[in-house]
């Protein structure tokens, strides 16, 4: 029989081809739970075989499941009590499932503050990195993309999608690819929940092209200080522009 044979011509191999995508649902169901407090820090899992009934698995895939739960930090196991939810501070919050899920609880908004700090105080700093490293070729980089920045103002969806193609090039052109990470890391999932997007309108894109034009000065001028300080300024602004309020939730902007 060829060695490379395909989990379709092997049942064994399909069972075993289809187990991690099993345990993979089950965990991202689990995670939603506990992160939203379905299943309350301090309580217990329902016991294995119940999780088998729940999610229709084998054993096999529930202790998988129970294991990268462990490894996120999000339950231990005791002995006498089963599988315990522990608590927040044990979480490993840029964990991307559970950043998710707190991004989706009802204090989720206050995470998304917190999210836009972390983007002020991080990209404010690549950016001053960036003007200090400029060079011909990056000032042409950059000049490119205002300019097609420039030409997207009256459309709000691409020019959203060359927003964040704009923050990239500045975050490689600092060099800094540990913040970049964190940034990536946790706003590619910030970005998917409709309260840090929000709604796209053409006044607040025009304000955006104004204040990435006050941050590509400064990088291409070397002022390292006045690029820290416009994009520090343009992340914390737009962030409240489009931060939902508590009554009305759908009249904000998107892009940052």
């Amino acid at each position: 029989m060829p060695t490379n044979m395909t989990a379709l011509q092997n049942p064994s191999l399909h069972r075993a081809a289809r187990r991690p995508r099993l345990a993979a649902a089950v965990v991202e169901d689990l995670v939603n739970a506990i992160v939203t407090e379905i299943h309350p820090v301090g309580s217990a899992l329902p016991p294995e075989n119940v999780l088998c009934d729940i999610y229709g698995v084998s054993r096999t895939v529930v202790r998988e499941a129970t294991t990268a739960l462990t490894e996120k930090g999000l339950v231990i196991s005791q002995q006498g009590r089963g599988t315990i939810i522990q608590d927040p501070s044990s979480w490993n919050l840029l964990d991307p499932m559970i950043l998710s899920a707190l991004f989706r609880r009802e204090d989720g908004l206050s995470y998304l503050d917190n999210l836009s700090s972390i983007r002020a105080s991080l990209e404010g700093d690549m950016a001053a990195k960036a003007a200090r490293n400029i060079t011909p070729e990056a000032v042409s980089e950059l000049t490119q993309q205002m300019q097609k920045l420039e030409k997207l103002i009256a459309t709000p969806a691409g020019y959203v999608h060359e927003d964040v193609a704009f923050h990239d090039i500045i975050m490689r052109l600092s060099g800094d690819r540990l913040s970049k990470a964190i940034i990536d890391s946790i706003q590619s999932k910030a970005i998917k929940t409709y309260s840090y997007s929000g709604r796209l309108n053409v006044d607040h894109i025009r304000a955006t092209h104004e204040a990435h034009t006050k941050v590509f000065d400064a990088i291409i001028s070397g002022d390292a200080a006045g690029a820290s300080a416009a994009m520090r300024d343009h992340i914390e602004q737009s962030w409240r522009k489009r931060r939902p309020g508590p009554k009305d939730k759908a009249t904000k902007a998107v892009t940052g």
